[in-house]
């Protein structure tokens, strides 16, 4: 079964951590870009961080930059986000995201997960 599974979500005071994490299975993961993206109430879904199929290269949102860490693990085939210094603006789903381009098909397949709820709050 082709899938994305998030965990990891919760509450946390401001200035704290949590460390995400999506388990994907049924297809070639490494071969995938995997992206974090997170939704507020009321907005728009926007990427957080992602990183390469090859090389591993990683991207940041600004709002992030220097608090968020993503990585991946494709033995396991899972990708992480560890969210440090914590602000109740990261309130939000954050959904994880899986893009690879087919040339078989001439575009991108992309794969989405449920989104774990992240909440900042004292």
């Amino acid at each position: 079964q082709v899938q994305l599974v998030e965990s990891g979500g919760g509450l946390v005071q401001p200035g704290g951590s949590l460390r995400l994490s999506c388990a994907a299975s049924g297809f070639t993961f490494s071969t995938y870009a995997m992206r974090w993206y997170r939704q507020a109430p009321g907005k728009e879904r926007d990427r957080v961080a992602s990183i390469t199929s090859v090389g591993g290269i990683k991207n940041y949102a600004d709002s992030v930059k220097g608090r968020f860490t993503i990585s991946r693990d494709n033995a396991n085939n899972t990708v992480l986000l560890q969210m440090n210094s914590l602000k109740p603006e990261d309130t939000a789903v954050y959904y994880c995201n899986a893009r690879s381009y087919s040339s078989d098909q001439g575009r991108y397949l992309e794969l989405w997960g449920q989104g774990t709820l992240v909440t900042v709050s004292s």
